[in-house]
């Protein structure tokens, strides 16, 4: 497999095309609604929120995928959840995908995606919307500047568009992959992601395709957290429209792994991204936790030190509270024996079989200042490593959700 260079959008996947508009959800001629666009049919998997408390796009995308996997198209819209919208709400997201299907000419059989994003509990401005349906139509492009406004529109709290691509090699054939994502705040995945689409030209059965998300998102977007919290929203869609003309890849393919592991790569980097892009974030934390006894142990007690409050405060106050990091392990649910735990925090290792070590205040204070900070926890037992990514809480995040809606 070959990853890595440069960077390829969403556009550089042959066969789609892309935009962001202006609507007139945001103020001030803001980028607010994307579409994405095969020009092939595709086969389509996603994974939703878990939230029980699912917005009206989530519900109609979970229905869609019933009826059809050939999904050729993608709108979304920020600014505005269409969450807690009622049956309006339903028949909104539904008009969403008419509109869009009727602007792009799709084949009946071909279903379109429908995404939003933003506050919750306020109907969608439709009006709105079918001006920028009809203009993004029109915008449709492969041109990079054309992938990075979708990425752009897509933004809430975001303070920067989230990119991410990957190449492999399978049959001689070069098959790439492209994603964007969005998500800053209310992050705390479970089975789904904030927004993520990922497209690609791997010719691909849909078992193959459903099976390679879910391992790529359970090591990627369901291995970060910013504030515990899970949208009502979240959704990782994944469209492959077969144009490298591949040999086709199901479960059984040799080269299902090489796939699986490209795909959870664009996942690692998009979530990654969205992490470290935490509501006032100023630190960008990694946390290894090693030999739990499985990787969904060791994800446990990742994902509750990176949802504690005390060890995000911690870290952005640059203090070495280590007994704050065991503590928040301790209370994960994954059972271990403290007195073989160890911690380090970067190269300076702080507990060693459950005993305190002496360390350096000073150095610890020159590591905890470093905006990249690495957690790495030892529980001593049996095999079983994961790797969670989080951000610390600063004033900032306080300041940003108390005043969201205003």
């Amino acid at each position: 497999m070959r990853t890595g260079g440069a960077m390829r959008y969403i556009t550089d996947v042959p066969g789609f095309r892309a935009c962001g508009v202006h609507a007139g959800l945001k103020p001030d001629g803001a980028l607010d609604m994307a579409l994405i666009v095969s020009d092939r049919p595709c086969v389509a998997s996603a994974v939703f929120t878990q939230n029980l408390v699912k917005a009206a796009p989530v519900l109609f995308d979970m229905a869609l995928l019933q009826r059809t996997r050939d999904v050729r198209a993608v709108v979304v819209n920020s600014k505005n959840a269409n969450a807690v919208t009622g049956e309006q709400g339903l028949r909104d997201a539904a008009e969403m995908a008419r509109l869009t299907a009727e602007a792009l000419a799709l084949p009946e059989e071909s279903g379109v995606f429908v995404m939003s994003t933003g506050v919750i509990g306020v109907p969608l401005p439709m009006n709105k919307i079918a001006y920028g349906i009809t203009l993004a139509a029109q915008m449709l492009d492969a041109t990079p500047e054309a992938a990075q406004a979708a990425a752009r529109a897509i933004m809430t709290t975001d303070t920067r568009p989230k990119m991410a691509s990957a190449t492999c090699t399978l049959d001689e054939k070069t098959i790439t992959l492209a994603g964007i994502a969005k998500g800053a705040g209310m992050i705390h995945p479970n089975m789904a992601t904030m927004l993520a689409f990922i497209v690609t030209d791997a010719l691909i059965t849909a078992e193959a395709l459903d099976a390679a998300l879910h391992y790529a998102v359970e090591r990627s977007f369901n291995a970060i957290s910013v504030d515990g919290d899970t949208s009502t929203n979240d959704t990782c869609l994944v469209l492959a429209n077969g144009a490298a003309a591949n040999d086709i890849i199901t479960l059984e393919s040799p080269a299902f792994p090489t796939f699986r592991d490209a795909l959870t790569e664009v996942c690692i980097a998009l979530a990654k991204q969205i992490a470290f892009d935490g509501e006032g974030a100023t630190k960008h934390v990694t946390i290894h936790v090693r030999n739990a006894g499985s990787f969904e142990a060791a994800r446990q007690i990742g994902r509750t030190i990176a949802t504690s409050p005390l060890v995000k405060t911690a870290l952005f106050g640059r203090d070495a509270n280590w007994g704050r990091v065991l503590a928040a392990a301790g209370r994960a649910g994954v059972p271990f024996d403290p007195d073989r735990a160890s911690l380090w925090f970067g190269p300076l290792q702080v507990l060693a079989n459950g005993k305190p070590l002496p360390f350096d205040e000073d150095e610890a204070l020159r590591i905890l200042s470093e905006v990249d900070i690495t957690i790495d926890l030892d529980i001593g037992g049996e095999p079983g490593d994961a790797t969670v990514w989080t951000c610390d809480f600063s004033y900032d995040y306080v300041s940003i959700n108390a005043e969201y809606r205003t």
